[in-house]
């Protein structure tokens, strides 16, 4: 019973519904008593709204979840309601009850309706860059002879899957900022069939993964997305570009939820090291940068020039400068960390099964 990994209780917290929605690679949960009656919904959406009103990870789910949720009778509903319904919402999936309110299946809208992305073109007007010319030191020894954008996952390199996810939503303008071996990354995409336009900005030093913006061309368009060049982003790009208009952002920071245990007991002690206390594996959840970000043109006139100057950088000096940055936050296997062994090696396995 699939759906049976779709419930949680109303005693759990922000986090737990977090770790599920990572573990089913869902959008939305079942909210359900001891006897899996139904009580309501909670989707990433949601959670994200509360975090952004200063909601913290250990806040209950009770707090809120939906309890208006769209449901249907076991036996007892038409098809092309079900659709219609799902389509207006977008709903990820509807409960089938039984008399009692009792959740006895699921419709999944992948499955039983074939749903068309309505803001398949929400990036079409938006440039993408890509932040390609680091030597790429901690995937060596492969990038003493390939630069990392060109490392191959499955049967696509890491640039390419990384445009794929732009792609879908419409993304057709590209540009490259290249140092390192750069010439191979130019020749690689001239000679494979692509349907966007790439323009290649060329850095004479290494000037940080922010002062490679002040390439770009004056006359580019007002909100840009820059993006790591290994790193995997799954997020609703529509609604990326919607929450980053709505918050009035000058820059918006693409973060996800991270699930650290620690493997030993972390000792607590106080003056004169007296123990207080001692935590056997304790787990800390954060939300880190992954590397992507929504700017506004008006933010690059802050990147100093001949210098290292990183996102970082700018980020602290938009702060300073009282202008406005929000972070959008998605959940954590929305999130691939290629430029490490071990997120590598997850990656090749993942794209590998999907191939």
């Amino acid at each position: 019973m699939i759906w049976k990994k779709l419930t949680i209780l109303t005693t759990a917290s922000i986090k737990d519904a977090l770790k599920q929605l990572d573990r089913t690679a869902m959008k939305t949960l079942f909210i359900v008593d001891e006897s899996d009656h139904l009580l309501g919904t909670i989707t990433d959406g949601d959670i994200r709204r509360s975090l952004l009103n200063c909601g913290t990870l250990n806040d209950p789910i009770k707090k809120i979840y939906k309890t208006n949720s769209f449901s249907v009778k076991i036996g007892d509903y038409n098809e092309e309601v079900v659709r219609k319904k799902m389509l207006e919402g977008p709903i990820f999936c509807v409960p089938v009850l039984d008399t009692s309110k009792k959740i006895v299946d699921c419709i999944f809208w992948d499955k039983e309706v074939a749903v068309p992305n309505k803001n398949q073109n929400c990036l079409l007007n938006i440039p993408i860059v890509i932040m390609a010319g680091g030597k790429g030191t901690r995937l060596l020894p492969f990038t003493h002879v390939l630069p990392k954008p060109l490392i191959p996952i499955g049967e696509k390199t890491i640039l390419e899957i990384i445009l794929d996810e732009f792609e879908a939503f419409g993304a057709s303008k590209y540009y490259f900022t290249i140092n390192y071996r750069g010439e191979m990354i130019q020749a690689y995409f001239k000679g494979i069939e692509k349907q966007y336009d790439i323009e290649y900005l060329w850095e004479k030093n290494f000037n940080g993964t922010a002062g490679s913006l002040i390439l770009l061309p004056e006359d580019i368009p007002d909100t840009l997305i820059v993006s790591n060049c290994d790193i995997i982003v799954k997020a609703d790009y529509s609604d990326v570009i919607k929450f980053h208009r709505e918050k009035e952002a000058d820059l918006t920071i693409l973060s996800s939820i991270q699930h650290h245990q620690i493997p030993y007991g972390v000792v607590k002690y106080g003056e004169q090291c007296v123990v207080k206390r001692i935590t056997e594996k304790p787990e800390y959840s954060m939300p880190i940068n992954t590397g992507v970000y929504i700017i506004d043109k008006k933010c690059l006139s802050l990147i100093k020039r001949d210098c290292v100057f990183h996102m970082t950088h700018l980020i602290d000096s938009l702060i300073e400068n009282s202008k406005n940055v929000y972070t959008y936050i998605v959940n954590e296997n929305d999130y691939i960390d290629i430029g490490q062994w071990e997120e590598y090696h997850k990656a090749v396995d993942q794209f590998k099964y999907k191939n």
